[in-house]
């Protein structure tokens, strides 16, 4: 089940354009490596945690080493992986050197497993961070209200949203 909240937000490409309702994931959990190891050795059966958490591990080394000789690695079912780089401009071809690139990028596109998440998925409204923080403030104070636009306005000062 996925656990969203609804907020307002801008148009970052017309600032004058009125404020739209938006979905915000909310994540119930950070599923750690070695949980997802667990899961994964528990879902299956036949290989035990060490050998998932190999094989795993040698995968994410072997992904850099491709992706760091330039290749784009296909790992079927799960999608693609490649690099794109950011650079500072130059005024002309001879004037750029490796020096204007900035930061290697990695980019990833899903595969089959990853199509059409949305029809498989199971959608439950909740409060949003700064509510639910807001309440259980409430709750532990003894207090019977909650000023929720008191709250939502210290989280995006918190952000800088």
């Amino acid at each position: 089940m996925i656990n969203y909240s609804v907020s307002l937000q801008a148009n970052p490409a017309n600032e004058s354009a009125p404020e739209k309702a938006y979905a915000k994931p909310q994540m119930s959990e950070l599923m750690t490596f070695n949980k997802f190891v667990r899961h994964i050795a528990n879902h299956n059966g036949v290989y035990s945690r060490g050998t998932v958490k190999g094989v795993i591990s040698d995968m994410c080394e072997c992904l850099v080493e491709m992706l760091l000789e330039g290749k784009k690695v296909q790992l079927g079912d799960l999608g693609d992986f490649w690099i794109t780089l950011s650079s500072e401009g130059a005024e002309t071809l001879e004037a750029f050197t490796a020096q204007n690139i900035k930061a290697v990028n990695i980019r990833f596109t899903p595969g089959a497993d990853f199509e059409n998440l949305a029809s498989q998925a199971v959608f439950n409204p909740v409060s949003s961070r700064a509510a639910q923080a807001a309440t259980l403030k409430a709750e532990k104070a003894g207090e019977a209200t909650v000023d929720l636009e008191a709250a939502k306005r210290k989280a995006q000062t918190q952000t800088g949203a």
